[in-house]
């Protein structure tokens, strides 16, 4: 049985990683063993330290608490921090490595990253949840049957407000590509294959005098290999939350809600006008499918490579969008495209 090691007690950490962690163990009572052991330098910061949690300041005195052959690693720092932890990590001995989204913020963070992979026989599961979700998999069972014909589109609606986050100097985060958009990519690209951009749009974040470059909202549009066309959009302005995906078939429309937060794991399917309410933990999910196979699948399983090629691909895609934005200052689409519309 594996122990969970938890790098970074921020809102990731403490509360989404660790209440899947706690919800597996309900679902599987022999999915990991504990205590968790957390490494934070500034505990309680960015939010409450959690009961049963063992807290370290950093990752040696971690090591002498559990070994890297026990441990499984939840890296929840965030992305611009991302290559130095996994570095450190590595190089400390810990090769299982559950690696939150998105795995770099430029191409040189990428390949380094593709590198300690290489070195040190690594394996990386990136944070896929939506992917792993029950209802991610009802939409795959519809492209599959093709009852409803060939998919011809899929359009993502990602919003939530985020103002305080963002208004924050460190928060991590460079532009509205690395917040939310990477969950959403993932989703699509596990749905309709490999893909290019064809276009994109970034805003500032503007509140009173406060200007926040690049994370008021973010649009991606995609035309994958197979001729379906995706449109990703992200307000961190909006008044609400929603997550929904809408596949478009030849004879057909599919509507997919996901969970809008970890407050309720309801999600609900909509297909020709039929709505169906059921219970999906997408997260948990993926954490039983990362801990069993970290237990049975090795390093030299061609999966592994697999899995980070198509996470990598999500990275470029992104890099490629922040590329296309990067007319207006400090990497921002000009003022004139205003906010990214609502689908």
């Amino acid at each position: 049985m594996r122990q969970p090691l938890i790098v970074g007690l921020g809102r990731s950490g403490a509360g989404l990683h660790l209440r899947a962690l706690r919800a597996a163990l309900e679902r599987s009572p022999e999915a990991w063993r504990g205590p968790v052991v957390a490494v934070d330098p500034r505990p309680g910061e960015r939010a409450p330290v959690p009961d049963g949690v063992t807290v370290t300041p950093s990752l040696a005195r971690a090591r002498t608490l559990l070994p890297p052959e026990r441990a499984v690693v939840h890296v929840c720092t965030p992305p611009v921090t991302r290559l130095a932890v996994l570095t450190e990590l590595c190089a400390a001995g810990y090769r299982d490595l559950i690696v939150e989204k998105p795995l770099a913020t430029d191409a040189g963070q990428l390949a380094a990253v593709a590198a300690l992979r290489e070195r040190y026989g690594a394996r990386m599961a990136v944070m896929a949840h939506w992917p792993a979700s029950a209802l991610a998999g009802r939409l795959r069972g519809l492209i599959a049957s093709g009852a409803a014909g060939r998919l011809l589109r899929v359009d993502v609606t990602q919003h939530k407000p985020r103002f305080t986050r963002s208004l924050r100097t460190d928060d991590g985060h460079p532009t509205a590509f690395d917040v939310e958009l990477p969950h959403a990519l993932g989703l699509v690209l596990s749905l309709a294959g490999p893909a290019e951009t064809t276009g994109a749009l970034l805003t500032d974040l503007r509140l009173g005098q406060a200007v926040r470059p690049g994370l008021g909202s973010a649009l991606l549009e995609l035309r994958h290999a197979n001729g379906v066309r995706t449109r990703i959009s992200s307000d961190l302005t909006a008044p609400v939350r929603e997550r929904r995906a809408v596949l478009v078939f030849e004879r057909g429309t599919a509507v997919a809600h996901f969970a809008p937060s970890d407050a309720d794991d309801h999600v609900q399917l909509e297909v020709d006008g039929r709505r169906e309410v059921f219970r999906d933990d997408a997260l948990t999910s993926f954490l039983l499918g990362a801990y069993a196979r970290f237990t049975g699948v090795p390093a030299e399983d061609p999966s592994w490579a697999a899995d980070f090629a198509l996470h990598a691909d999500a990275v470029r895609l992104l890099l490629d969008a922040k590329r296309r934005c990067a007319g207006g200052p400090a990497g921002v689409h000009p003022e004139e495209a205003h906010r990214v519309p609502v689908l």
